[in-house]
């Protein structure tokens, strides 16, 4: 995957990304035996990075996990009393790794972590606006006029929510599935939206994060992630930054 020669050269601990910047403009930086050009991009694993003719080497990987979160496990790290179970408890790791964004207490689903803070900060920072989808079973069947005033936008603490993408999966006794997809994070954000339209939820599943999906994942179970839903990610990632 192509990415920034100045991000290359911060990760593999030349500098920062300014002090890198510097090096490719003072013609110290070569790509495959060529001299590099600021903004130029390059593929670590493939191509020939050099400062001052010596190699650039980049620390281990990176380690991406996707975990399903069950309800009533907090996914932070906790107080660190170990009064109550945390995602970190549920993953047994060697690298040291940090959760990407939250599920409140009562939600489950998807959870991913990592110990890539630059990938996790484009994921989890509102301005890069990556999708989070959820599937949502709520009290009653909400009508298309509540689903509309959902997907245009409402009010909470004085400030209007984006646009989301909101459909009825289907209907179960007195209440209704719903898909709800947010380019925004709000603390508790789909429980009072629901709550604020008279269809308080019931159930709230995150079945997928950017080009992640949850899948047939188990509740309290992980898995590493592929090297093309890596690939993937970092492609989201790189293209909303």
């Amino acid at each position: 995957m192509e990415e920034r020669l100045q991000k290359i050269l911060a990760r593999a601990g030349l500098g920062a990304r300014r002090a890198c910047e510097d090096l490719i403009r003072q013609g110290r930086v070569t790509v495959n035996g060529e001299v590099a050009q600021l903004g130029q991009k390059a593929d670590p694993e493939r191509d020939r990075i050099e400062v001052d003719s010596r190699p650039v080497r980049l620390p281990c990987a990176f380690t991406y996990i996707a975990l399903h979160k069950p309800p009533g496990v907090l996914s932070d790290e906790g107080d660190g009393t170990g009064r109550r179970l945390t995602v970190l408890d549920l993953v047994k790791h060697s690298a040291r790794l940090f959760p990407v964004g939250r599920l409140d207490l009562r939600s489950e689903g998807l959870v991913l972590l990592t110990d890539d803070g630059d990938l996790a900060l484009r994921l989890t920072h509102p301005r890069f606006g990556h999708e989070k989808e959820y599937h949502v079973l709520v009290e009653g069947h909400p009508t298309e006029e509540t689903l509309d005033r959902w997907r245009r936008g409402v009010e909470l603490d004085g400030e209007m929510t984006a646009p989301a993408k909101v459909q009825v999966l289907r209907t179960e006794g007195e209440r209704a599935w719903l898909r709800v997809v947010l380019r925004e994070g709000r603390k508790r954000q789909i429980r009072r939206v629901a709550a604020l339209l008279g269809h308080p939820v019931v159930r709230l599943i995150r079945v997928r994060i950017g080009p992640i999906r949850l899948g047939d994942l188990l509740p309290g179970k992980w898995r590493l992630l592929t090297p093309a839903e890596v690939r993937a990610l970092r492609k989201c990632v790189n293209e909303r930054g």
